[in-house]
């Protein structure tokens, strides 16, 4: 089978940040990279999912919710993904993923879709965790320009 782009990143090169996976068409992956690959640090598991929810909450609810397709964790429990589409500039997709990890390092509260009827697996949740990475990120992110998004190997 033929290998997959992302299967073709040297994950001993990225380092935190958000990076710009691929383009297919008018949709474009992005890579937020919270941790260092196969560095030993992981998110762990009810971190990530907090994150999924507040995150995922937020790029809904923003002006551009309509362009937002996808906000999930990465298998490998480095990052996330972050799909748009419809002509999002890259100016605005950074400052969205931005302004998401400073609501979620600042929010208190319930976390959105805790309900057994919402969620598949309401009890693993970890907010204090969470909010932690989403300074680390913000901190990352808060001067990222354009000519960052780019795997610079």
């Amino acid at each position: 089978m033929k290998k997959i782009a992302s299967f073709t990143v040297d994950h001993d090169k990225v380092g935190k940040g958000m990076y710009l996976s691929r383009i297919d068409g008018d949709i474009i992956t992005y890579d937020i990279r919270m941790k260092i690959p196969n560095g030993g640090d992981y998110l762990p598991y009810a971190a990530a999912h907090t994150i999924e929810h507040l995150f995922a909450t937020f790029a809904r609810n923003s002006r551009l919710a309509d362009n937002v397709i996808y906000v999930g964790p990465m298998g490998c429990r480095t990052g996330f993904y972050f799909l748009t589409r419809d002509l999002v500039s890259k100016e605005e997709a950074i400052e969205l993923v931005t302004k998401s990890m400073k609501f979620i390092a600042e929010y208190s509260g319930e976390i959105p879709g805790v309900s057994r009827k919402e969620c598949g697996n309401y009890l693993e949740h970890d907010l204090i965790c969470a909010k932690e990475i989403a300074a680390d990120m913000f901190a990352v992110l808060k001067n990222w320009k354009e000519e960052n998004l780019a795997y610079n190997f």
